[in-house]
């Protein structure tokens, strides 16, 4: 096989050698008639190319091979083709219309716009940057590459979910993701749908079920003229995913596989062994106990390779690879697109990993003139094995004076440390612990649309999205979390069917070469109906049947299962009206019944209003030169969010156990109140906008500035005590968000070097306006939501040095009464009069300090490429944020028990009198304090990827149309002051309220991989 390739690829370059040369020359001018220089000319199959001079002339070598094709292109201008049928001493000329960024095409619900005529807020990413990026599903490419899109990665777990904000949190309560529109199908990434509550650790995202290869576009719709044609569900923005179908003409096979590697972003400072036992004994000092460890002992501590370190234990280089194979192609009447996809990510915690097996099938058939259908489905299998949530913390606070191994044990593993460590070994837990779920999920739709008369058009689509979860645990009883319960297993399964029917009327017409005019009406019907079964069972005779032997458990714990409905029934319409390409209008309405909220507000009324002024095609705009485009847009509009629980708004019962007569009886009590006018949150949102070209659309800028106000949201309040109830969902309370968004595009191209830049940032100020009578705060943990302050704001102690020798503790205002030289010093800033009183407590003396959200987002995506190379690479970060370091938190405590971080080594001591760390203490008052709240600020290099192209003429003679091969390295670099793993986290996964804790979240991986692209 070697020697043949070798042979074709000589043959190649002998015969290019002995080809007559014939020299064609030529002269490349634009639609006005002014030569163009830097034009790129390609002998079309071949490797010959010629660049345009001063003069906009060129010679390019040719064989005397007749007839060929000449490739033209320059960016800013649309590429042109010519046939050269004789070779001529006469210059060919070849004129460049100039390319209309308004005439490019953007996906918005329930059809497609022109740009030109585009009156909402919508951006679009290039779905070529993402090939070869690891991202195992389609949300984390939105990463960086949007203005005004937040993309948080909760966690390191693969397969893990993502929290996405677009424009902000609106919702305390209530959801804040965005609404993906996949194919036409509406799915709301609430991942609480596909998981069954079994596993223990983060949810796996279930957007992770799609291979993000499969995508053809992506467009997000912002502004509320965009989005409310969802009216309900359209108030967080829509993500509309368009994914890839087949073209009329050859077919095409192309293969893309990437095979990598990933390590940890970096480890934790902790203690040794030996300085970990001086920690020990100080804190039994502190409380008058004796001695652990002996000098001896300590200098024995001191000796290299003494001690465990539970990072290295835990943390892997793990493998990644993904291998996706497509076919498409089409004729005149029939297209199609098929495509296969495996992807496996191995965790780079021990024993953890993420795998998906999937297809897809596009079909598009004209039936005749009139009347075309289409179908398109996805099917896939995932699994994850999950590492618990207590692992992290276990691994980072396990004694390092504690062994991971014990042969002598019953599971080789050291159970517990023999210091008091109330931890269960985190090695054994990964290794020894079931902890897995398996989704099998197909998603798809079918349509039918018909051509009435010229521009009127009748659409039928009905869809179907089947997801089934089923999630494993067993503890074993050789493992410390099992060990009380001789055994445990779970097995939870959750099974959800949702179908759509959409029925629309389209009209496209356009009259008198003046007025165009482009409407829909429709109405739409979607149901999901939802099942959830789980089952325990502990005290095994053995652990040889896991969670495969329920039955064999001598002690069956409470089973449960659960079913829920929702319904939402919708009438939509939208109208476009441009008046000679320069004044566009939109009108747009929807309406929707749910049956989610109260019998009496089931319905909302969602409407929006937009204007755009294609100043650029202006007579008086037209004669400036430097501008190729200028449009202003205003939109304004009201959009909805439905997104809590089904049954809400009504009483509910529970199942509860009384005795009676020293009898076990059952019986059912009220545990909810019903709010029948339970009803919509409604977000109202103003946009003003401006789309700017410049230099034949070398660069291009859009700019801009919204407002929105969520009012009626939908809030969880506690009620009177009189009720009986402690709380019930009511429409109360009102959030703000107010922003920025910078797109800018430049085209940097010259000659045959092709250079573009992508550069987006965004601003957002996040604040609660009211959160219902008499309520000024909502508290969750450390995070508040506060009247007049941000959602995620935190809410803690604030420090104020340590206290020293010689200070009059007496008289000093203290946390403890036991408090001395040595602890911890606050600031008393109230008391139950609102003055300060000399005690610290949680009641009066939290402050705000900070909050999550970040005031600046930030992308920049360059793209470059010289001949047959191409590199690509996106910068990625946020600022003004801040985290709360729970770890940081425990490993500072100083007790003795659990390890610590190297900062205890500046510990108070009477011989070191720190005014930032208290001295070693074997029981302290646990507190939150300022002194955790850390910037989480970062600039990160998200993704860089060198790529090359072998030639065509080349890898022609082996039948292939493409050959690429390319490195690319995610997370290498990043810049931060955050002490933790990594500054983009938060515990709480999509939680707005109480987003940004670091609290034991699996750490985020770097990685390094190589693949290639081959289409025939």
């Amino acid at each position: 096989m070697k020697k043949s390739l070798l042979f074709v690829i000589l043959s190649v370059c002998l015969q290019s050698l002995t080809l007559a040369q014939e020299v064609v020359h030529g002269l490349v001018k634009d639609d006005s008639g002014q030569t163009l220089p830097g034009a790129t000319v390609v002998q079309k199959g071949t490797s010959k190319h010629a660049v345009t001079d001063l003069d906009g002339k060129f010679s390019i070598q040719a064989g005397k091979d007749l007839p060929f094709t000449l490739q033209v292109s320059l960016t800013g201008y649309q590429q042109q083709e010519i046939e050269i049928y004789e070779l001529s001493s006469e210059p060919a000329e070849i004129v460049l219309k100039t390319s209309n960024v308004l005439d490019q095409v953007v996906v918005i619900g329930y059809g497609s716009q022109k740009k030109g005529d585009l009156t909402g807020s919508v951006s679009s990413i290039a779905t070529a940057d993402l090939k070869g990026v690891p991202i195992s599903s389609l949300d984390r490419a939105l990463q960086g590459r949007a203005a005004g899109v937040q993309v948080t990665q909760s966690s390191g777990q693969p397969g893990s979910s993502v929290s996405i904000k677009i424009r902000g949190g609106n919702s305390i309560n209530g959801a804040n993701e965005p609404l993906y529109v996949i194919d036409g199908f509406p799915v709301y990434n609430n991942n609480s749908y596909a998981d069954a509550g079994v596993t223990n650790g983060p949810t796996i995202n279930a957007l992770a079920t799609l291979n993000p290869n499969d995508i053809e576009s992506i467009d997000i719709l912002k502004d509320a003229s965009a989005t409310a044609i969802y009216g309900s569900r359209g108030a967080n923005g829509v993500v509309i995913i368009t994914t890839k179908k087949g073209k009329t003409g050859k077919s095409v096979i192309t293969y893309d596989g990437y095979y990598g590697v990933q390590k940890v972003l970096k480890k934790l400072p902790l203690l040794n062994a030996q300085q970990w036992a001086l920690l020990k004994n100080d804190a039994l000092a502190d409380s008058k106990k004796g001695a652990a460890f002996s000098q001896a002992q300590i200098d024995s501590l001191g000796q290299p390779g003494i001690g465990s370190d539970w990072q290295d234990a835990a943390f892997r280089q793990a493998a990644i690879q993904n291998h996706s194979l497509s076919f498409s192609g089409g004729d005149e009447k029939t297209r199609f697109a098929v495509s296969g996809n495996y992807f496996k990510q191995n965790g780079i915690l021990q024993n953890s990993d993420f795998e998906r097996y999937s297809f897809r099938v596009n079909l598009d058939r004209d039936m005749n003139k009139r009347f075309k259908l289409g179908f398109n489905f996805t099917g896939s299998k995932t699994a994850a094995q999950v590492a618990p949530e207590a692992v992290v913390p276990n691994l980072l606070q396990m004694p390092p004076t504690m062994p991971i191994y014990d042969p002598g044990s019953a599971n080789g593993f050291t159970l517990r440390s023999i210091y008091d460590s109330p931890l269960a070994n985190p090695i054994a837990t990964l290794f020894l612990q079931v902890n897995e779920t398996h989704t099998f999920r197909g998603f798809g739709n079918a349509y039918g649309e018909y051509q009435i008369a010229e521009g009127l058009k009748a659409k039928v689509s009905l869809g179907t999205d089947i997801l089934l979860n089923k999630q494993n645990r067993y503890l074993p009883s050789t493992l410390q979390e099992g060990s009380g319960l001789g055994g445990q297993g779970i097995i939870g399964t959750k099974f959800t069917i949702g179908w759509l029917n959409e029925n629309t009327l389209s009209y496209n017409k356009t009259f008198n070469a003046d007025h165009a005019l482009d409407a829909v009406v429709g109405i739409t019907q979607q149901a999901s109906t939802t099942e959830n079964v789980v089952a325990r069972s502990a005290t095994f005779v053995t652990d040889e049947f896991g969670y495969n032997n329920l039955g064999g458990g001598t002690t069956f714990q409470n089973a449960g299962s659960n079913y829920f409905r929702w319904t939402l029934l919708s009438y939509l319409g939208r109208v476009n009206y441009t008046y000679k390409s320069k004044y566009n209008v939109t009108l747009t309405a929807r309406s929707d019944g749910s049956s989610r909220l109260g019998k009496n507000n089931k319905w909302g009324f969602f409407p929006s209003a937009a204007f755009s002024w294609n100043l650029g095609r202006e007579d008086f705009i037209r004669e400036v030169q430097q501008i190729s485009n200028l449009k202003f847009r205003v939109s304004g509009g009201i959009t909805g969010n439905q997104e809590i629980s089904p049954y809400t708004s009504l009483a509910q019962e529970s199942y509860y156990s009384y005795i009676f007569n020293g009898k076990l009886v059952a019986g059912y009590a009220p545990n909810g109140i019903a709010n029948p006018n339970l009803g919509w949150e409604e977000t109202a949102q103003y946009d003003a906008g401006i789309d700017l070209g410049l230099f034949k659309n070398r660069i291009n800028v859009t700019l801009d500035a919204y407002l929105k106000k969520t009012t009626k949201l939908l809030l969880d309040v506690p009620l009177p005590y009189t009720t009986g109830y402690p709380n019930a969902f009511q429409n109360y309370g009102s959030v703000e968000n107010r922003g920025i968004e910078l797109a800018l595009n430049t085209v940097n191209t010259t000659g045959e070097f092709g250079w573009t830049t992508d550069f987006v940032f965004s601003t957002n100020r996040n604040k609660v306006l009211s959160l219902g009578p008499g309520v000024t705060s909502v508290i969750s943990g450390v995070s508040i939501a506060q009247v007049d302050e941000a959602l995620g704001s935190f809410l803690v102690l604030k420090t104020n040095g340590i206290f020293q020798t010689g200070d009059n503790i007496a008289e000093l205002p203290k946390f403890n009464a036991s408090d001395r030289a040595g602890s911890q010093r606050y600031v008393d800033v109230s008391g139950p009069d609102g003055v300060p009183d000399g005690t610290i407590t949680q009641a009066y003396d939290r402050v705000i300090v900070g909050n999550a959200q970040p005031k600046y987002l930030f992308g920049l995506t360059n793209n470059l490429s010289y001949k047959n190379l191409d590199l690509n690479f996106l910068l990625q970060g946020q600022s003004g944020n801040k985290v709360y370091n729970a770890n940081q938190a425990n490993l500072e405590l100083g007790t003795g028990y659990i390890n610590g971080s190297t900062t205890l080594l500046e510990r108070w001591t009477p011989t070191n009198p720190s005014n930032v760390i208290h001295r070693a203490i074997e029981n302290p008052a646990v507190t939150v304090s300022d002194r955790f709240i850390e910037n989480g600020s970062y600039l990160r290099l998200k993704n860089i990827s060198l790529g090359y192209s072998l030639p065509k003429h080349l890898i022609s003679k082996l039948g292939l149309s493409q050959l690429r091969f390319y490195v690319t390295a995610q997370n290498l670099i990043t810049w931060t002051k955050y002490t933790g793993f990594d500054p983009e986290v938060s515990k709480n996964e999509q939680a707005t309220l109480t987003q940004g804790v670091d609290n034991g979240v699996y750490p985020a991986a770097k990685t390094f991989l190589g693949g290639l692209t081959l289409s025939f």
